[in-house]
């Protein structure tokens, strides 16, 4: 969490620098933006943290910017600052993929948690993201062999059983299966099982 950053992103001047203190005396960092283009030449998709993004705005509004960087592949949570007429639009954008809105004026307290609460969503986002490429190169590593063994080992058949429907020795068996546990980072079957379950993968 420490390179995560809170990008603000509002024409309002005061309200900016409102915002920039508020995150900076609760120790979180900023980055300000007076309008949607300042902020899209700055993104990147390497970017950590949550974006806080006025609706509207001039000449491209919030929820312009937020279809934008939707489409460019961004992963930040977007929270939508919005007047009471802007709920309507703020729900939409929701339903779109946008993490929360918060209607002005707004409670500091509230706005803050709401911000924390996002930044911990896109934290644990980034770690299934991270053991799921993890667990999907251990599965590329894997010999054809040892992925057939895999496969019979996971619906619970027994060696001598998978050594007869492939051709081979208990012994071959058991070498391939002792290294695709190697390479899959378990000691049990059980644990192949639910650490295959986490990537939806189920035994055939």
């Amino acid at each position: 969490m420490s390179a995560a950053v809170v990008f603000i992103v509002d024409d309002d001047e005061a309200i900016r620098d409102a915002l920039g203190y508020l995150f900076q005396s609760r120790g979180v960092a900023v980055e300000t933006f007076g309008s949607a283009q300042a902020f899209l030449d700055r993104w990147r998709p390497e970017d950590v943290g949550c974006l806080l993004l006025d609706v509207r705005m001039e000449p491209m509004t919030g929820l312009e910017l937020f279809d934008r960087l939707g489409e460019a592949g961004s992963s930040l949570p977007v929270i939508f600052l919005t007047g009471h007429a802007d709920v309507p639009m703020a729900v939409a954008a929701m339903k779109k993929g946008a993490r929360d809105f918060v209607e002005k004026p707004f409670n500091d307290n509230d706005l803050v948690d709401r911000v924390i609460g996002a930044l911990d969503w896109a934290e644990r986002q980034r770690e299934s993201a991270a053991a799921a490429a993890s667990i999907a190169a251990r599965l590329e590593s894997l010999t054809l062999r040892e992925r057939q063994v895999m496969d019979r080992v996971l619906v619970g058949k027994l060696n001598k059983v998978i050594a007869d429907e492939l051709g081979i020795t208990m012994r071959t068996v058991e070498v391939h299966r002792s290294r695709l546990f190697d390479k899959m980072g378990v000691k049990t079957a059980v644990e192949l099982a639910g650490l295959l379950l986490t990537t939806g993968r189920e035994p055939r």
